[in-house]
């Protein structure tokens, strides 16, 4: 029923507070923390894998609608800016003549 109720929660996308109780669901707090607690144990990691595994199995996957989202991966812009290092060596002030 949690899974439901979080379900309802994303589909709507509203606030787990706002579950409304006379759908069953239990309470939106609870919702929430279970939300928390398997996203730790990596249920919804090994619930994708296994769709996408009986997917494949079955050729239900189409590839030509696939999309990549990179959002959650830091950008790298170039190529890095070398740290400038102090200088050890002895050299002249800069206001000398």
């Amino acid at each position: 029923m949690c899974l439901q109720g979080i379900l309802y929660v994303l589909h709507n996308d509203i606030a787990s507070q706002r579950l409304p109780p006379e759908l069953g669901f239990g309470s939106g707090q609870t919702c929430w923390r279970r939300l928390g607690r398997w996203q730790q144990a990596g249920v919804f990691d090994q619930l994708h894998r296994i769709l996408l595994a009986e997917l494949n199995a079955a050729g239900a996957r189409d590839w030509s609608r696939a999309c990549v989202d990179g959002s959650h991966i830091r950008a790298k812009k170039g190529e890095p800016i070398p740290v400038r290092r102090r200088s050890i060596g002895a050299r002249r002030a800069g206001n000398t003549t």
